[in-house]
């Protein structure tokens, strides 16, 4: 592992993107060891210097040498956005830290969130592969062809969701429909359901993703969402339209 090349080449892709405060919360929420110094005539960017300094730190600590490479990743990450996120795994892969090692810090952070299998099934390797835009998409429709699928409608979409959610003629019940909070319990699953499709699935059909950019962060919730309307759906039960 070159760690000194990484802290070079991390150093410099930063330079102007960020400052002195920040690089020092960064490091601070991550690492738990003292910064060294590591002077180099090279680096004349003091936010460059300071980025090589924590990571030749980090690379002086006795640790096992997965944790010291998933720290290595979770910095050099945070000082990331989207856009760059790419930038920073290729110098982690050129100077020797393996493609399995980069992929797992997203793995875990996607496990975590003990989605539903739908979800999991249907958007792990679209995340895992950074392409959060098509996530969301393949989210969508899977909830949107489930719900056609137990509610037997050749409804679409919001229309299909404000139909079969529905407390007088919906066919999809998670309530008995009888108490006020009943009601307002399948209301909340209908109008979330339709908003999910208005406000997500559609401009993620229509629009161009460079144009409909959505972020890891975003991604992470609204697949949270879409996951809890999945169980919601699991716990529905079919009630045949008269």
């Amino acid at each position: 592992m070159n760690y000194r090349l990484i802290a070079v080449q991390i150093g410099d892709l930063f330079k102007y993107s960020t400052n002195v405060n920040e690089i020092n919360r960064l490091a601070g929420a991550i690492f738990r060891f003292q910064r060294e110094s590591f002077p180099n005539e090279a680096i004349t960017s003091q936010r460059a210097q300071l980025i090589h300094d924590w990571i030749l730190s980090l690379a002086r600590q006795e640790m096992n040498p997965e944790e010291r490479d998933q720290l290595l990743i979770r910095f050099c990450r945070s000082l990331a956005t989207d856009q760059n996120r790419k930038d920073v795994d290729k110098i982690l892969v050129s100077a020797g830290v393996s493609q399995e090692a980069v992929n797992k810090e997203d793995y875990t952070l996607f496990l975590k969130r003990d989605f539903h299998p739908e979800i999991i099934r249907h958007c792990k390797e679209l995340f895992l592969q950074r392409n959060y835009f098509h996530a969301v998409f393949e989210a969508c429709k899977a909830y949107n062809h489930c719900v056609k699928q137990k509610a037997q409608s050749v409804k679409d979409g919001a229309p299909l969701m404000l139909d079969v959610w529905g407390c007088d003629k919906g066919v999809l019940k998670i309530t008995p429909c009888s108490s006020q909070t009943d009601k307002d319990v399948q209301d909340g699953i209908k109008f979330l359901s339709a908003g999910l499709m208005q406000a997500i699935r559609n401009p993620t059909a229509h629009e161009p993703a460079i144009l409909w950019p959505i972020s890891k962060q975003d991604c992470l919730d609204i697949l949270g969402l879409i996951s809890f309307l999945f169980r919601q759906l699991d716990k529905a039960v079919y009630f045949k339209a008269e």
